[in-house]
């Protein structure tokens, strides 16, 4: 009769009818998250060169810093952080050349007054809040034998993890596109080869 469906129900959005083979969740089953391959996240490193009235607008920009090239620079960057940790190189000049920014440490092997100036600055950017010292970064002199360069900035790297082993020098940021093999053999970590992957600008 039809009273024998007294307490038989029909299926509802809430209540959905069970399959023995696949049953189907209601809409309010939740959902197991989509299994699409996500992104990477990307960090962006600067390798130009940064003056001081930019840093707030590139501190917002940028993770990692190849070309800390002062104190100055490195204390803008730390205040306009915000709280978020950035790594920085710092940009050494072991050739001399006067052309090339960094920290001017030509003859720093012979000559203690400048390696310990260096120190000084050191120590000072160390204790700088939201900045993380993780090694070095040079440029060789255009149209010189670069090897020189890039094994005294590698000479600089070790002095100076003796001399403050808790901070990180594990990067030396050294070599492009005509002289990164040199970079590679004196154990460059980075190298800049935008031309060998772009072509001539």
């Amino acid at each position: 009769s039809g009273e024998s469906n007294a307490f038989s129900p029909q299926p509802s959005a809430l209540s959905p009818q069970p399959s023995a083979l696949s049953p189907q969740p209601s809409p309010l089953t939740p959902q197991p998250p989509a299994l699409t391959p996500q992104p990477p996240a990307v960090t962006w490193h600067l390798i130009g060169h940064l003056q001081t009235n930019k840093a707030k607008r590139a501190a917002g920009l940028f993770s990692v810093f190849h070309t800390v090239d002062s104190l100055k620079l490195a204390a803008a960057l730390s205040r306009h952080r915000e709280g978020q940790t950035a790594e920085v190189l710092l940009q050494v000049n072991v050739s001399g050349e006067a052309s090339k920014e960094g920290f001017v440490l030509a003859g720093w092997q012979e000559q203690a007054a400048v390696l310990d100036q260096f120190c000084a600055e050191i120590e000072q950017l160390l204790a700088l809040p939201a900045l993380r010292v993780v090694g070095l970064m040079t440029i060789a002199p255009y149209g010189r034998d670069p090897l020189p360069t890039f094994r005294a900035t590698r000479q600089l790297r070790d002095t100076l993890a003796a001399r403050f082993p808790s901070a990180d020098w594990s990067q030396l940021s050294m070599g492009m596109t005509d002289d990164f093999e040199a970079a590679i053999a004196e154990s460059a970590t980075m190298v800049r080869v935008g031309r060998a992957i772009f072509g001539e600008r």
